[in-house]
């Protein structure tokens, strides 16, 4: 059988294309990756995502930098994520908050893209169990003291902002323990606690890493909103071993490439940053901001986001949680 002049071309250079195709895979990263954090730096988010970037800088040798695009809840970075080449270049940190802004946050920005569809879930970065606090100026000790004042006189309690999980986490509380806590949104995590440390606040549904320094001389911390207690502070309750049952709730971090990002890249960057994760000073790092490593596939982090997404999508319209 002959084969034709143009049928020799049109098979070398399909040759060609499929082993330039290869060559483009196996040489990603080429040029810098940056991590997109949805909020101001100096927060939890932001801190581990430049402890990650280090990294994962010196495994993949190329220049991984964070930049921060705050602004709308979150909104603002995670559509810049989005619209972005799904090319591995541009990924988003984002915390748990990236499930929820949707219900809560009705903007333009917010609408604009799709929690579970328009993202490829990376990995899963960490969890950060929930605490319950008060201020030593506040006088309530413990978890049951806080109940019964709260049903005396008015009470508040301090969120880093409206539509947060700590918001979440204290409205159903609310209505589990059958008190009405007031609350009173922060810019962020830095004023709450300095609110709740100053006095100017009683009460406050925090990560560890925030209150810490401050547990057992300025603030008193009450329980933990999970399952089990945390490795974190293994000497703080549950709410259900103190009475208060099925409010629990666990924030957490992770990682987002735009929608159509390669399942090559994505299996590379799960697989280093797996291995970030384990590493004894990496986890000793991620303690000091109440973080704990997660890791895993990346169907763990779509299977986390989807049931968050459920979950509090049902939540926020039961207890009426908006934006204030």
């Amino acid at each position: 059988m002959k084969t034709s002049r143009r049928q020799i071309c049109l098979a070398v250079a399909l040759l060609a294309t499929a082993f330039a195709g290869s060559a483009m895979a196996q040489a990603y990263p080429n040029k810098p990756i940056t991590i997109v954090v949805a909020y101001p730096a100096g927060g939890d988010t932001d801190a581990m995502a430049r402890l990650y970037a280090d990294k994962l800088s010196q495994r993949l040798g190329q220049p991984v930098v964070v930049e921060n695009r705050p602004g709308a809840s979150g909104t603002i970075g995670t559509v810049h994520v989005a619209k972005a080449a799904p090319d591995g270049y541009t990924l988003l940190l984002a915390p748990s908050t990236f499930s929820i802004a949707q219900f809560v946050l009705k903007t333009s920005a917010a609408s604009s893209y799709d929690v579970l569809r328009g993202f490829v879930p990376v990995v899963q970065t960490s969890v950060q169990p929930l605490f319950v606090a008060t201020s030593q100026a506040s006088g309530i000790k413990d978890l049951a003291g806080l109940t019964t004042q709260a049903r005396k006189s008015e009470l508040t309690y301090a969120s880093p902002g409206s539509g947060s999980p700590m918001h979440i986490l204290g409205e159903m509380f609310n209505k589990a323990a059958g008190v009405k806590l007031a609350h009173v949104p922060y810019k962020g995590v830095a004023p709450a606690v300095n609110d709740l440390i100053g006095g100017h606040v009683p009460a406050t549904f925090m990560t560890w890493g925030p209150i810490a320094p401050y547990a057992g001389t300025k603030a008193n911390v009450l329980a933990v909103a999970d399952a089990q207690r945390s490795p974190l502070a293994p000497n703080v309750p549950t709410l259900a071993e103190l009475g208060v049952k099925n409010v629990e709730m666990t924030a957490w971090q992770g990682l987002f490439g735009p929608k159509g990002m390669s399942a090559e890249t994505v299996k590379l960057l799960n697989t280093h940053l797996n291995e970030i994760l384990k590493m004894p000073e990496v986890a000793t790092k991620m303690a000091t901001f109440g973080a704990l490593p997660a890791g895993g596939d990346a169907a763990r982090l779509e299977k986390t986001n989807a049931a968050d997404y459920e979950r509090f999508g049902k939540l926020i319209k039961d207890l009426g949680i908006q934006a204030e």
